[in-house]
């Protein structure tokens, strides 16, 4: 791979800003308690993060096929940085909402756009590799935020706030001086992209393949937090499974989730492509919830589970590697803007959706999702009846 050192900036920028993300769940109930907050309070400067992420994404998104990807890189591990300077130094209630909101701005800064720079400085064999290794850091992040956020925390609340801001400054000099932008060179390849250079628009994104493929990004997302947001309460409550239970499997998803995303993704997309692992990972997952809900042991759930989040660890990485390939060298900002900002949709709703369902029936929330995930198998026959691929690099 010709751009080795620039990947594994980018790999790392990913980890960082998710470990932000992951820092603040360990700490929440603290500030709860010390600034006598209510569960809502909380849920708000949550979703704040999300929100952020559903605005910013495809604008900068926009932006990056403009100006380049590595001034919006360093840019928006910057203002993570500050986002976690505001968070450790704030004693209300606006000064966790306004870190929130930049730390946001701060993940559509860089997750999109680090996708589109590694579709830039990849080939098309080599880029499924790189978006899993991408995803496997997205989600490293994630599972390694909270236990890290808590270990520091034993020394003060605001400990992982100092610490997230010092590695992200770290972050921002390493990047600027090392990661190499790729656009001019990528343009220069193609004689059709030399005379191509403005911005994709968002024209250019209405037909039925890429709909379909951003329709399946929603479902993904959607359907994973309207698993995941209530799988705790769902399997305590009737499967009366425990704290140690459930860590348990949460730590056997995170190990099975780095394995497959590092070393086995680009396997399997070798192996059958990225429209039937989409499909596969959709049945599997539609499966598994229906197995959940009639499950009668611990044992059974515990399976159904690590095949569900197994399934989604494949799924998105599959779906965001097929829209990168779709897309002209000018559209990967803006691809990868719109990836990210209807992830955030799926993170705000889901968890919304499933929360009211849980209240009606304990059951219903995983019907919803299991209803949806079979129709998004049903979708991926119909995908495979349009080109999305380009024909050649």
């Amino acid at each position: 791979m010709k751009h080795k050192k620039s990947i594994y900036i980018l790999v790392f920028s990913n980890f960082l800003i998710c470990l932000g993300i992951g820092l603040v769940i360990p700490v929440t109930p603290f500030i709860k308690n010390e600034f006598h907050y209510t569960t809502s309070d909380m849920g708000v400067m949550t979703s704040l993060f999300a929100l952020a992420q559903f605005i910013a994404s495809p604008i900068v998104g926009r932006i990056s096929d403009r100006v380049g990807r590595k001034p919006i890189i360093v840019l928006g591990l910057l203002i993570y940085a500050v986002s976690e300077v505001i968070f450790a130094m704030s004693t209300t209630l606006p000064g966790f909402n306004i870190s929130r909101l930049i730390g946001g701005l701060s993940a559509a800064m860089v997750v999109p756009t680090s996708m589109a720079l590694a579709s830039d400085l990849t080939t098309l064999k080599e880029r499924a590799k790189v978006i899993g290794w991408l995803s496997a850091a997205f989600s490293g992040g994630l599972i390694l935020g909270p236990g890290i956020g808590g270990m520091l925390a034993n020394i003060d609340y605001k400990t992982p706030f100092w610490f997230a801001a010092g590695i992200g400054i770290i972050s921002v000099i390493f990047t600027q001086l090392f990661l190499h932008d790729a656009d001019k060179e990528v343009l220069e390849k193609d004689a059709q992209k030399q005379l191509d250079k403005k911005s994709g628009s968002y024209r250019d994104l209405l037909t039925i393949p890429f709909i379909i493929l951003f329709t399946m990004i929603l479902i993904a997302s959607f359907g994973l937090q309207g698993f995941e947001s209530i799988y705790s309460i769902y399997v305590n409550q009737i499967f009366n499974f425990g704290l140690g239970t459930i860590a348990l499997v949460l730590t056997l998803n995170g190990i099975i989730s780095l394995i497959l995303q590092v070393s086995l993704f680009n396997i399997f997309v070798n192996k059958i492509g990225e429209i039937k692992l989409i499909s596969l990972c959709y049945l599997l997952s539609a499966v598994s919830v229906g197995w959940i809900l009639f499950a009668r042991t611990k044992t059974e759930v515990i399976i159904a589970t690590l095949i569900i989040f197994s399934s989604f660890d494949l799924l998105r990485p599959a779906i965001t590697t097929l829209l990168t390939k779709a897309g002209r060298a000018n559209q990967q900002g803006l691809i990868n803007g719109m990836n990210m900002s209807l992830t955030s949709i799926g993170n705000i709703v889901g968890p919304l959706m499933s929360g009211a369902l849980m209240d009606w029936n304990p059951h219903s929330p995983y019907v919803v999702v299991a209803i949806i995930l079979a129709m998004s198998y049903l979708f991926t026959f119909i995908v495979k009846r349009f080109p999305v691929l380009p024909a050649e690099e």
